[in-house]
């Protein structure tokens, strides 16, 4: 990895952007797939299928015998693992449901706030070297949880046109009953748009790479919402003294494996440190079955050597990294300090790989800086909340006097109107 010493703020940041392909190259592809999938449906998606996956369809929908064979295919222990798994993010997101509570905002107006699943969502698995079931659990226990009507998932199909059985599995769990066998950008265009086979939806959900990504924006043009644009994977690390250098070589290279285009910063505070743990990456990416994808990755990567904590916070909030590792003397400092991470995880017993499976909390979080004005995947993602208010007539007569002033001072005489006719009746009834 590349170690940065007595780097300015600004020179750290421009040589930690992170790795991306032009929107001059994507975009256009882009709207290619969109306009075919339009036009084709199921065709189009055959077709893609067959040009990115190499992979010839017969039905696109994984059937229901497909899915309920996929536990005899599973070792025990893993099946146990999701199980296990799927309960921790289910209390975890349970935890977080919508308490109504209705509020006498004044005497005689009350006012609450109600939850309703989003009817019809959409969940995207990537699949590839790296098929993320866990993902399955991190997007469709929410949906379940939040009630919401429709589920359905689409991920590419393998070689052989079946889907990774744990992915199945996964789904089996997470109570999701509606399996598709299509990837990247043409699975967002179908979920969007729909086909004869899959249908559209009002959300789309999960991670991706960046033509998924774009994918994803497109879909918004279509008044279809997003969870986020999130794109390739990135980890920043914040180590002292205290911190195990081995531990931070692996949280690393845990982060590298994902993807030629993932990215991991590592902010130590001495140059003798960001050498014992550039020698740790180097020593147990040997024994890596990914060291090929993991090299690739760690050419975009970075060990920064910060004298000072103000800088290392600053850079740390600049950043604003997906997943943040506090292994410090002092991690509370750094807590009240941050303002933009997707997801923290504290001290040297604290993997980012447990949250990206077990612990409890969401793993599909904001990339790329988004960081700053996205949230990770929570239930609220799954719910539009509704506001209601009810009025008596003592209610309307408390109020209604300021309503009328506002809205003629709006000029909105009909508004002004809707309370007047109100009071005046009131008034002639008493």
């Amino acid at each position: 990895m590349k170690i940065l010493v007595n780097k300015s703020i600004v020179e750290i940041l421009k040589d930690c952007e992170r790795p991306a392909i032009s929107n001059e190259e994507i975009l256009p592809l882009i709207d290619e797939i969109f306009e075919n999938v339009r036009n084709r449906k199921d065709q189009a998606l055959r077709a893609y299928s067959l040009q990115f996956d190499k992979v010839k369809l017969t039905d696109i929908k994984v059937s229901e015998n497909e899915i309920n064979a996929a536990s005899g295919k599973i070792k025990t222990a893993t099946k146990a693992a999701i199980k296990k798994a799927a309960q921790n993010i289910r209390i975890f997101h349970e935890a977080q449901e919508l308490r109504s509570t209705i509020v006498e905002t004044s005497p005689g107006v009350k006012c609450w706030q109600e939850g309703r699943g989003i009817e019809r969502v959409g969940i995207y698995i990537p699949g590839g070297t790296a098929p993320l079931f866990s993902t399955v659990l991190m997007l469709a226990i929410p949906a379940q949880i939040a009630q919401c009507r429709e589920v359905i998932l689409c991920t590419p199909p393998g070689l052989n046109g079946t889907i990774d059985p744990h992915i199945l599995y996964a789904a089996q769990v997470s109570g999701v009953k509606t399996v598709f066998k299509v990837g990247g950008a043409q699975a967002i265009a179908a979920m969007t748009l729909g086909t004869e086979s899959i249908p559209a939806v009002y959300k789309i959900f999960g991670p991706g790479n960046q033509f998924v990504t774009a994918a994803k924006l497109k879909a918004q043009q279509f008044n279809v919402a997003i969870d986020m644009p999130a794109g390739p994977s990135e980890i920043m690390i914040i180590a002292d003294e205290s911190a195990n250098a081995d531990y931070v070589a692996s949280d690393i290279l845990s982060q590298a494996e994902h993807g030629v285009d993932s990215q991991a910063v590592c902010i130590v505070e001495s140059l003798e440190l960001a050498k014992k743990i550039n020698s740790a990456v180097e020593y147990q990416l040997k024994n890596l079955p990914r060291r090929q994808l993991a090299l690739k990755s760690l050419e975009n990567s970075r060990i920064i050597v910060l004298e000072t904590t103000e800088s290392a916070i600053d850079v740390m909030n600049k950043y604003a990294p997906e997943h943040l590792i506090l292994c410090t003397m002092n991690n509370t400092l750094f807590i009240n300090q941050l303002i933009n991470a997707g997801s923290v995880f504290i001290g040297n017993y604290t993997p980012e790989s447990a949250g990206d499976y077990a612990s409890g909390t969401n793993h599909t979080l904001p990339t790329n800086g988004f960081a700053r004005n996205y949230s990770g995947v929570n239930l609220d993602a799954f719910i539009k909340k509704i506001t209601f208010q009810e009025i008596s007539r003592e209610g309307l007569q408390n109020l209604g006097p300021t309503i009328e002033v506002m809205a003629e001072a709006e000029h909105l005489i009909a508004h002004k109107n809707a309370v007047s006719i109100r009071l005046k009746s009131i008034e002639d009834e008493n």
